[in-house]
Order: structure tokens, then sequence, then C-alpha cells
């Protein structure tokens, strides 16, 4: 860990903190990069650029492009690009969520991704998101976040489930993973939550006002550093916030001076956990139609300089990577068993289910070897189905070499995950050194 370690990962559980959404994410990002002179632009506006310039778009309130176009034309320097996604998995509300049974208030919802669900039980849980509200005759989207428990989904007593002992856990969605929120008779929740609205200033609404939201749930307790030396991290959206965090940062520190042939961008999207499949998501056009914009929009664009910008492009993959647990070593490949606080991990599939091949492996780990970190690799145990990310589906969409990597983890898809300390500088190292060097 170098001298600004600490800094690091205490700026990580920040914004992890300030990022209980998808939508807060980008926002706590678009807070970073304006911070560092980034400017926003539309995709509705007409684009141009040149040399030095700081860009950044947002497509959905939860997916974001960000560039620094280089010292020559994309079409000539080609782009370096970090991908991240910012959606976890959790539970959401339901349209109309209002349930009264047994004398309880309780709100609907349903798992958004590979949720694990008994690790959302006996916690306390809030709500944030973003509400649709009327104002003016138009439909305006305000970000909201409760900012305290609201919610609990208790465990059933050992007494009424003996059973449990000798058949394990088994859990509904439909039955068991309603949350309570209150008493019978309490109010209708979309009266608690324009009265949320008002006494935040967000929006003068009233019940008839909110048209619509997209709310989740999310666990109250602070992220900390813990361990007998303060070896881990542990938090929620780990997996993949501590991606973003990493291409953020990478990008926002990168040295200016000297400017680099190449366009230095990073784009992090809404909906990976379930399948990317969507206007904001990787299998979207938003990066595909970003890159080619960029190319158009610097001056002496020619017809092909779109595919000659991506014949000269690499991008990375960043997805959090599965560490080595102690109590299951048999669910892992005997010989690529990454150890938290062992540094990045370069994940590969034969079945393409991670992008990486010999071309961006190689090229990622001759980064690694050129700042001093020596990486890990990841391959799923043959018995077992493979996870994927954004590469491989960015790599078939961009048509860009791409390389996935991660850092090591535990409880992957946790309410509450486990990572490394030590981890969180050498990735931003290696990212800032892509970003930066010819």
């Amino acid at each position: 860990m170098d001298d600004r370690a600490p800094d690091l990962v205490r700026d990580l559980l920040r914004f992890i903190d300030a990022a209980p959404t998808p939508y807060h994410a980008v926002a706590e990002t678009r807070r970073r990069l304006e911070a560092a002179e980034f400017e926003a632009i539309s995709e509705a506006d007409e684009w141009s650029f040149a040399t030095g310039d700081r860009r950044y778009l947002v497509r959905g309130d939860g997916s974001l492009v960000a560039f620094e176009v280089g010292s020559v034309s994309p079409a000539e320097g080609g782009f370096r690009i970090i991908g991240a996604h910012t959606d976890s998995p959790n539970l959401r509300l339901k349209p109309l969520p209002d349930v009264d049974a047994q004398g309880y208030r309780q709100l609907a919802v349903e798992p958004y991704g590979g949720v694990l669900f008994h690790t959302w039980l006996d916690r306390d849980l809030s709500l944030a998101g973003r509400v649709a509200v009327r104002e003016n005759g138009a439909a305006r989207n305000v970000l909201v976040d409760f900012e305290r428990p609201l919610l609990r989904i208790p465990n059933l007593a050992i007494h009424l489930q003996r059973e449990l002992r000798t058949d394990g856990l088994k859990l509904s969605a439909q039955k068991h993973l309603v949350p309570v929120a209150g008493l019978a008779g309490a109010p209708d929740f979309v009266d608690g939550l324009a009265r949320e609205l008002r006494s935040r200033g967000i929006a003068a609404v009233d019940a008839e006002g909110i048209l619509a939201f997209d709310l989740m749930t999310y666990d109250v307790q602070p992220s900390a550093v813990v361990g007998s030396l303060g070896e881990f991290v542990s938090a929620p959206r780990i997996d993949n916030l501590a991606s973003c965090h990493a291409a953020v940062v990478a990008l926002t520190t990168a040295p200016t001076s000297p400017e680099p042939a190449f366009t230095r961008a990073i784009v992090l999207t809404d909906h990976e956990e379930v399948g990317s499949r969507s206007r904001e998501g990787a299998a979207g056009t938003l990066l595909v139609d970003s890159l080619a914009r960029i190319v158009a929009g610097f001056k002496g664009a020619d017809a092909q300089g779109a595919a000659r910008a991506m014949a000269r492009s690499r991008l990375v993959s960043a997805d959090m990577a599965h560490a080595i647990h102690p109590n299951y070593e048999d669910r892992h490949e005997p010989g690529h068993r990454p150890v938290v606080g062992g540094g990045p991990v370069i994940k590969q599939n034969a079945g393409q289910a991670y992008a990486s091949d010999s071309n961006s492996a190689g090229f990622f780990r001759a980064i690694c070897d050129r700042v001093g970190v020596s990486p890990q690799y990841f391959v799923t145990h043959s018995d077992l189905a493979c996870g994927s990310t954004i590469g491989p589906i960015t790599a078939a969409r961009v048509g860009v070499p791409t390389v996935d990597v991660g850092n090591p983890m535990l409880g992957m898809h946790s309410c509450r995950e486990l990572a490394g300390s030590a981890d969180v500088s050498p990735m931003i190292t290696v990212l800032r050194s892509f970003l930066t060097d010819p």
C-alpha cells in the first residue's frame, strides 16, 4: 500500500455510503467529475471537442460516460476505456406496495438480481431511489433517500421452525421477504413518500403528485474498516461500487501533462445484475454511440474515423472477483484461488463469460508489471457455472480488445460484503497507469 492508501480506503467508504442506488452513484460521480472540471453534455446536443476537453453525459439517471480528449484525434489515438456497473442486487418496491397482514403494515418488494435472500433478514433497512413527480403538468424525476431505518424483515424464531437445523433455511421471495413497515393503520406508503419529499424540500407534492417511483431497500449500517489490523472493508454494494470508485478516481487523478495521444474514458452502466439489456445497460447503445460521436465531434473527422478509433482502443472491464473462501475451498478452482489483500485479479473463462484472452490479459499484466503490482488469476471451478460481467457484452458491442479484472472479495451479492483494504490502492494505481501511459 502506498502512503495514500488509507485515504483511498476512507474515500471508498464515503463513495459507497453516498450511493445507496445506481442513481445516487451517478449523482456522486457527477459531483466528483465536476470538482475535477468535467462539464456536462447532453445526448440531444451537437458535440464538438478539442484536445484536453473534459466532458460527461448521463443516460437514464443510472449510467454515465466521462472522457478527456487526447492530444490527437480519437481516430488516430484511439480510446482507453474503463467499464464498471452501478447496480447491485437488492429488494425493490412494487408499484402498489401497501400490504396489510395480521395487524401489520408491510411493503411488497421483488428481488433485483441474484440476491442472497437470507442476508437481508433482521437488518435495519431504508429506502432510496428516484420518484417521478407531477410538476407544471409534466413529469420530473427527483432523487430521494430516507436515510433512516424504516423496514425490517424478521426471521422466524427457531421455536417455530425446528426443522431449520436439519433441512436448512428455505425462503420464498413472495412470502418471506416482505418487510414490516409498521402496524395496521399506518399511512399509505405514497402518502409517506410525498411527506418525505416535502420535508426535504425536494418536491412540493401530495400523493396525487407522485406519478411513479423506482425505490430500493438498503442496509443503513455505515461502511467500515474491520479486522484485527483493519485488513477488510465491510460494506454493502462493494460489487460493484468499488470498481466504479476506482474508475472515477483513476480518471480524475490521471496526470494531464503530458497529454496522452489517446482519449481516456470511463463508462458506468446500470442493469448489469439483470443482464444489461436495457437502454442504460452495457448491451444498449450508450457507449458505442458516445464513442462514435466523440470521434465525429473532433475537428477534421472522417467517415471511417470511428472504426479506425476502435482498432486503436483498449477496454478494462472492472468488476469484483471471488476470493478463496476459507470455509468452502472445494468450490474454488485449485490452481486459481485469489486471496483478499493479494491485489487485482485477472478473470478468464474458456466459454467467454469473461472477455479476457492472451492479448488483453497480457496487456493488463504488462501494466501491472510497470507499476510494481502482481496480479492474481481467477478461473471458475469446472463443475460450476461461471458468472459474467459487462466485459463480453461491451467487447461484442464495441469491438474493442477487453480484459476482465476485479479486486477479490467475499460474500458477493450479500446485503453486506467483505473486501480487502490493501486492494483499494493497487487497482487504482494500475487503472491510472492504463489511462496515462502509452
